[in-house]
């Protein structure tokens, strides 16, 4: 009995330092989710603007313009995965990972190759783990995105998107992310980046406004070859933000239900401990009764 009591109470000793540590990454979780609320939130305008110019000169103009248009064929496609670096929030990670291999399965059974970018060290081991290829991995600032990333991520896109297929070129761009909708929702969205699609997102605005007439200087063309690689970058920095928010909600989420789980296990052996406890002086009784009735009897 002694031994079992001594197992329970280094239970309830573990069980009460994870929940120290699940409670500091909660409270730490939860301070970081405003700030990254706030950035998603201050990002938003720009990426509504610089959408609404673009879907202008492609509505609005004749313009054959390399990624806004079309091919007629589309044999290899190049898939952007948004994961997070660090674990402990959920199934954050596993989400989008899950999200991004049915777009690849649905993408090979049509026949095309499909090439990943990988954005976090979840989708990097993924991927390792697996023995499989990707072209490009972007680590270590998931939680606090900066924009120094989208940039080189949308430049590498661009730069494969517009060479030739026959030279490894991409025709068609994806990126699988968390969006941001509350504290309890994050959902594993899939845009398609490349050829561009006018079509306003529900997280760059609520309600698309009717865009204006407008008259381009120089001329569309070149403004329009000018804007894309904002919009391409803005579009990504934004889902970096967004999957950066859902990432801490997760990760808040996850800690306190595991700070509840220790709470649960302390009262669970803390009642296992006194009943083996309770026995253990039962027993001692009993003991010590039948000693003393043997020396009376004799």
């Amino acid at each position: 009995m002694g031994a079992q009591l001594r197992v329970y109470r280094q239970k309830i000793k573990s069980a009460q330092t994870m929940k120290k540590v699940t409670r500091a990454m909660e409270l730490i979780a939860t301070s970081r989710i405003t700030k990254a609320r706030k950035r998603m939130a201050e990002s938003n305008p720009y990426a509504q603007a610089i959408t609404e110019a673009v879907s202008a000169v492609a509505s609005y103009t004749d313009i054959d313009h390399i990624l806004v248009t079309e091919r007629e064929e589309v044999r290899r496609v190049a898939v952007v995965v948004f994961t997070s670096d660090r674990g402990l929030n959920g199934a954050f990670s596993s989400s989008v990972l899950r999200e991004a291999e049915g777009l690849t399965n649905s993408l090979e059974a049509e026949g095309k190759e499909v090439v990943h970018y990988l954005i976090g060290r979840k989708a990097v081991g993924y991927f390792a783990f697996r023995k499989r290829a990707s072209e490009k991995q972007w680590t270590g600032s998931t939680d606090l995105p900066v924009f120094q990333t989208a940039k080189e991520l949308g430049e590498a896109l661009v730069e494969r998107f517009t060479i030739p297929f026959e030279e490894g070129g991409v025709e068609e761009i994806h990126y699988v992310y968390n969006r941001f909708q509350s504290m309890v929702t994050q959902t594993p969205t899939v845009v398609r980046l490349l050829p561009l699609e006018v079509v306003e997102s529900d997280d760059v605005a609520e309600e698309a406004p009717l865009l204006p007439l407008y008259e381009f200087e120089p001329d569309a063309e070149t403004v329009l070859h000018a804007l894309l690689p904002d919009y391409i970058q803005a579009r990504l920095f934004n889902a970096m933000l967004h999957s950066a928010a859902s990432e801490h909600a997760a990760r808040q989420r996850a800690m306190s239900a595991a700070s509840d789980n220790a709470d649960t296990l302390v009262r669970d052996y803390t009642r296992l401990a006194n009943n083996a406890r309770q026995a253990e002086i039962t027993q001692q009784i009993s003991e010590i009764v039948g000693g003393a009735d043997a020396l009376a009897t004799a």
